[in-house]
């Protein structure tokens, strides 16, 4: 069987592609180009995923010569451009927070990159990458499902929820069952030229305003009574919870817990403001089940980094509805909810 392993010129990756081969699949690499050439070259690279490629399709070189498996480089840029980007530049734009690697992954990562490697005539069976998840059948539904990986603090399936559930049984994850040292262990026992290379940090280590190019458009900072405190030059520089170099003078500390594009206006508030019970998605996406009609419990994580809450599920026809048991701080308009039951991934959607 012949599977196409996506490279990003790191190690989970390059181990991902040696564990395949080791299996006895007939190993293919493939990696994407998305830089857009027209972006100035952040003047350091902190390993960031959009990036000037020239060191990435070094290491991928490197890493498929001592495999010893035929590499391919596919332009994906203008999907990338097109999908990522624009809806980078689109969610800021209206004040939001985007998850460029969610879309990423959905669309460009598991959906461009096989396609392109299928116009270029590339035969293979299965797309694996380096991603920690787990895809297992589940027999009385018959239908693949994403699961957490072993690794709980590698897992990645936040990033992954919105492959379509129908690609999973076309999907390899060969790292779903090691952890992150398991993973070093190997890289260093078969002596892999990218064994120490540290992980990305961000997925642009530029100026975000280098993709958004956005004009400077001052307006208000704030308080939730209406207070004017401060000016802010564009409300596309701040996040909600932001905290340093807000440019306000105050007694006690203040956290950004709303942007306004409407009325250009950041609005800030002490610590507890940034708690809610309840958030509405968009956009949403079902893995293994059709949109319930009922309401439901899961757990519910709303960024990479937050521990998974318990919540109710309420869908209905515009989307769906989740109320927390216990308020959770910096729900974030823009970012992604996603449901767990146990270690399956049922949904989720954009955070409106």
């Amino acid at each position: 069987m012949k599977v196409l392993v996506g490279l990003s010129g790191g190690v989970d990756s390059a181990v991902a592609a040696y564990l395949l081969k080791k299996q006895g699949y007939e190993v293919i690499g493939a990696m994407m180009s998305i830089w857009d050439k027209s972006l100035p070259a952040p003047k350091k690279d902190y390993g960031a995923c959009l990036g000037p490629e020239d060191e990435d399709i070094e290491s991928v070189s490197k890493i498929a010569k001592h495999l010893d498996i035929p590499f391919h480089i596919l332009d994906c840029r203008e999907e990338y451009k097109n999908v990522v980007l624009k809806n980078f530049r689109n969610e800021y734009k209206v004040g939001h927070t985007p998850n460029p690697c969610i879309w990423c992954n959905a669309y460009i990562k598991f959906g461009v990159l096989p396609q392109a490697a299928k116009n270029a005539g590339i035969i293979f069976d299965k797309f694996a990458t380096g991603h920690y998840a787990n895809i297992i059948f589940n027999k009385d539904s018959k239908t693949n499902q994403l699961c957490k990986a072993k690794d709980e603090n590698k897992d990645q399936t936040y990033f992954l929820y919105r492959i379509p559930n129908k690609n999973l049984s076309e999907i390899i994850f060969p790292l779903g069952n090691l952890t992150k040292n398991d993973v070093r262990k190997i890289a260093k026992d078969i002596s892999l030229p990218v064994a120490d290379k540290a992980e990305s940090q961000d997925f642009y280590c530029g100026d975000y305003n280098d993709i958004l190019r956005f004009n400077n458009k001052q307006g208000d900072i704030a308080d939730r009574n209406g207070n004017v405190l401060g000016k802010h030059q564009g409300i596309w520089k701040y996040t909600i919870g932001k905290r340093r170099g807000l440019g306000i003078s105050s007694k006690e500390p203040l956290y950004v817990i709303e942007i306004s594009a409407k009325e250009n206006k950041v609005i800030v508030g002490k610590k507890e403001d940034l708690y809610s019970s309840s958030l509405e998605i968009i956009n949403d996406i079902w893995h293994s089940i059709v949109k319930p009609k009922e309401n439901f419990e899961a757990m519910v994580k709303i960024r990479q980094q937050h521990i998974p809450a318990k919540a109710i599920i309420k869908p209905h026809k515009d989307g769906t509805k989740v109320e927390f048991y216990q308020p959770q701080m910096s729900i974030t308009a823009g970012q992604s909810a996603v449901f767990y039951q146990d270690d399956i991934i049922l949904g989720g959607g954009i955070i409106k």
